[in-house]
């Protein structure tokens, strides 16, 4: 303990100026960073810049954490790019619930930006829309930037600082997405999924698992910045006390589902039934006054109270698991998981452990992986359940064999728990169905845009050329794809480039009409269109208004009006055998590279002697 605090002790000192350029595509700034506490009431930049160095103190460290406490605190750090050449990045706060961030960048001794971020200014605010603040740094060759952060926060003072290429960053996110995604789908999953049983066989431990793991998401989206960004971005008052209600509701369901599902009752365990009950009751309130109680206030009891809460059932699920509860297994298996994912992040962001894509998602995967644990006990609950019924008719069968009026009695209650039985069976089988219904119907869209998706084309693909051969129709196919996309993505960001997918097929949706018909997101920025049963002109007819409409259509980005154009490869032809997809394809596809070779916002007509140009645009 001695030797960490040595390590962790900051120095009285100037930092290093951090070089761009040497350490790849991704900078750590903590280690050149110092920091300076801010007197009572506010300090100007002007007089932050007098101070001498050596009232700036040396973080020194891998990570900036200053703790709790009413302090206001000045950052500050030097940024040269020694690489020779012009280089556009990100600078990254990787924590989410920060109150106020002030950021000054001075070039040359001149304030060249000045930002406001914190999670009590609007999420649209921001000059990049993502759960950490960003702020958009240009590093010009052999020139440097000096930047000030002036940090005012109720929650702990952790300011993870990191330096990102902007191209490293966006290929970052998609995995940060990847997890996040899988996270969420597999608690919504397993959220639908114990509703159906608690409907089906209406068992209350379901009720409060449901509970449990429906706070347990909101919470760490709360803590992460994502609930933030894509629930309440301008709820800025309940972003701060969404973490205290959620993290108590954690607490509160956590601990009235672990009474019933381990039957921790006031008949076998008096003294831990009590205290988890008054644990319960206290999450109850600190939920309840986290609605009007400030989080300043609120936050250091909710920890407290969370770390009981954990440990009361830790040791809930030791003790029952000792006293050979089968259930206890499963339960105690969980919670290792859950505070294992917990201490892996932690341990990272002291840098006992490296900081990667695992580590920085431990508490996800821990709990996602708990989430699991849990639902497998309460299914194997129900099926001792079922043994133990079963057991219990044998034996009562037994007796009835002794005397005839037993018997009859028996008959008639096993034929009602037949019944009943078979009754539940074709209800959870109807559940069943329509959540097949509901999954294959999911499977086949994409979710960006609400149209039908690769795999569900493909195979409609197949169908549709087979149905045309043997009855020797017609059959057009059309491929759609947007002119400079990757230039659009580029200038305007992944969300906009989201936002003008779905504007794209809106407008391809207005014109597919007919039952027959078939509108598809192939990929990326590509779409195809299926028109059976329609000549050439037919095609080339809705080729044009779909064309059209998108040229027409205004888009809105910040204060402008964007026009989007396409360009579109159409194939028409009665196939000559069964299995012509991949040649319909592939004339559709040489159409629209045809299209963009001739200037874009066009449609091409494939044929078989040259293309035929049917539309240029304006």
């Amino acid at each position: 303990m001695l030797i960490l605090l040595l390590v962790l002790l900051p120095v009285a000192a100037a930092a290093e100026p951090a070089s761009w350029g040497s350490q790849g595509n991704r900078l750590e700034l903590s280690r050149f960073v110092d920091y300076w506490a801010e007197p009572d009431g506010p300090v100007s930049l002007e007089r932050v810049r007098q101070l001498s160095d050596d009232q700036w103190t040396d973080n020194g460290r891998d990570s900036v954490s200053l703790g709790y406490g009413d302090e206001v605190y000045w950052f500050r750090m030097s940024i040269d790019n020694p690489s020779g050449r012009y280089a556009q990045t990100f600078l990254e706060i990787g924590y989410p619930v920060l109150d106020r961030v002030e950021v000054y960048v001075l070039r040359d001794g001149e304030v060249a930006q000045q930002l406001v971020l914190g999670d009590k200014q609007p999420f649209y605010d921001r000059p990049i829309h993502h759960r950490h603040f960003l702020v958009p740094l240009d590093l010009e060759p052999g020139a440097a930037l000096d930047i000030y952060l002036r940090v005012d926060t109720t929650s702990s003072m952790q300011v993870p600082l990191t330096l990102w290429d902007q191209d490293a960053f966006y290929a970052a996110e998609q995995s940060r997405s990847m997890f996040e995604g899988l996270y969420y789908g597999i608690i919504l999953v397993m959220i639908l999924y114990n509703l159906f049983v608690f409907m089906a066989v209406g068992e209350r431990s379901f009720l409060h698992y449901v509970g449990y793991i429906a706070a347990m998401p909101l919470f760490l989206a709360s803590l992460h910045g994502v609930a933030f960004q894509y629930l309440w971005p301008e709820a800025t008052w309940w972003n701060d006390q969404a973490i205290i209600v959620f993290l108590n509701l954690v607490v509160l369901f956590g601990g009235t589902f672990s009474i019933r599902f381990i039957s921790v009752t006031r008949e076998n365990h008096r003294l831990l039934n009590s205290w988890t009950v008054g644990v319960v009751m206290a999450a109850a309130m600190l939920a309840t006054a986290g609605l009007f109680v400030p989080y300043r206030l609120m936050i250091l009891p909710t920890i407290l109270l969370g770390a009981i809460g954990c440990t009361t059932m830790l040791i809930l699920s030791v003790v029952r698991w000792i006293e050979k509860d089968a259930a206890a297994r499963y339960y105690t298996l969980a919670w290792v998981f859950m505070l294992f994912g917990g201490i892996v992040l932690a341990l990272s962001k002291f840098t006992m452990l490296p900081r990667n894509l695992l580590t920085e998602n431990a508490t996800q995967v821990g709990s996602a992986l708990g989430v699991i644990l849990l639902s497998v006990a309460l299914a194997d609950r129900l099926n001792r359940e079922k043994k133990r019924s079963f057991e219990a008719q044998q034996q009562l069968l037994k007796q009835e064999r002794k005397a005839r009026l037993a018997q009859e009695k028996s008959l008639r209650v096993q034929q009602e728990a037949n019944t009943l039985l078979e009754q539940r069976v074709h209800e959870r089988t109807r559940d069943l169905e329509a959540l097949n219904e509901q999954l294959l119907e999911l499977s086949a869209r994409d979710a960006l845009t609400g149209l039908k998706n690769r795999g569900f084309f493909d195979r409609a693909f197949q169908s549709a050329v087979v149905k045309a051969y043997r009855f020797e129709q017609p059959l057009s196919l059309l491929v759609l794809d947007i002119d400079h996309f990757k230039k659009f993505n580029d200038t305007y960001g992944h969300l906009v480039g989201d936002d003008c997918l779905q504007m794209v097929a809106q407008c391809i949706r207005q014109f597919v009409t007919r039952p027959q018909d078939l509108a598809a997101r192939y990929g990326g920025e590509e779409f195809v269109v299926l028109l059976p049963d329609t000549p050439e002109e037919g095609a080339l007819r809705v080729a044009e208004k779909i064309r059209q409409e998108i040229g027409n259509t205004a888009f809105r980005v910040s204060d402008k009006m964007l026009h989007l154009t396409v360009s579109i490869g159409v194939c028409s032809t009665c196939p000559e055998e069964a299995d012509a997809t991949k040649q319909l394809f592939c004339r559709a596809d040489e159409a629209l590279y045809e299209a963009k070779g001739q200037g874009r916002n066009q449609v091409v007509i494939w044929r078989p002697d040259r293309y035929s140009t049917a539309t240029a645009g304006a």
